[in-house]
């Protein structure tokens, strides 16, 4: 009677022997698995890390290329430069033009021009003659004796007439300075730091990419892009002049 308790005590330390291991096996496997976790987490953040660091390289490579002086004369020999004039029968009664069409400036009291569709009489702008429906366009405006201005292209159809905001959403794309800021005038509009002050404005304007590009081309730098744009129908030149104080703008014209 005594053995077979002996052995019933054996065989249930042997039991509880193999519980144990088998549980030292479990909690093994448990921290081996937790292990290749950790790993696993470790390797998609330094993944994550990486892809952030190439992305912030390259940014910082296409902000420093297109930094580069002189950048904008390389892009010119890209793009087909225009004999721009401007186009009277769109001008706001406020603007002037000089008899060869290549000047802007304020007059008060403001003309008495024939109405027509094409004229704004609402936003104190005019339009070059210019219609690009394709291609790479490139133009110069002067802008050393203005104080207050905007720059860039539209749609043919946009709005003359109401308050319109000079957006994407509206069909333009446009630099602008006031009050000593330049800014681009997306929705809501982009804060813009120079290096130094454009006397001339470079417009590229790259119809199949669908962006718009300013350069200063006083030191060839980078001034804003949009890009990837929703473009349709003809794009047109524009010109803005804020006030009386805005002094004047003037296209560069093409030898």
């Amino acid at each position: 009677m005594k053995q077979e308790k002996d052995k019933i005590a054996q065989e249930k330390d042997k039991t509880t022997q193999e519980k144990d291991k088998i549980a030292q096996e479990k909690y093994k496997i448990k921290q081996e698995k937790d292990k290749i976790a950790q790993e696993k987490d470790k390797i998609a953040q330094e993944k994550e890390q990486l892809k952030k660091e190439m992305e912030r390289k390259k940014d910082q490579f296409k902000s420093s290329w297109r930094d580069i002086p002189l950048y904008a004369d390389w892009r010119k020999e890209e793009f087909q430069t225009v004999n721009l004039t401007l186009d009277a029968a769109t001008a706001h009664p406020a603007l002037f033009l000089s008899e060869e069409g290549r000047r802007i400036t304020w007059q008060e009291p403001c003309q008495d021009l024939p109405s027509s569709p094409e004229r704004f009489v609402s936003l104190p702008c005019v339009l070059g003659q210019l219609h690009v429906n394709s291609g790479r366009h490139f133009w110069e405006v002067e802008v050393q004796n203005a104080h207050s201005w905007d720059l860039g292209v539209c749609r043919n159809n946009v709005a003359r007439e109401g308050r319109v905001p000079v957006s994407p959403q509206n069909g333009f794309w446009a630099i602008r300075l006031y009050n000593g800021e330049y800014w681009g005038l997306t929705s809501p509009e982009t804060s813009l730091t120079l290096k130094e002050k454009p006397l001339r404005v470079g417009v590229f304007l790259d119809y199949e990419a669908r962006d718009v590009s300013f350069y200063n081309m006083t030191d060839g730098s980078h001034i804003y892009t949009f890009s990837k744009q929703t473009f349709y129908g003809g794009l047109r030149p524009l010109f803005r002049l804020w006030s009386s104080d805005s002094g004047l703008l003037t296209i560069v014209q093409v030898e």
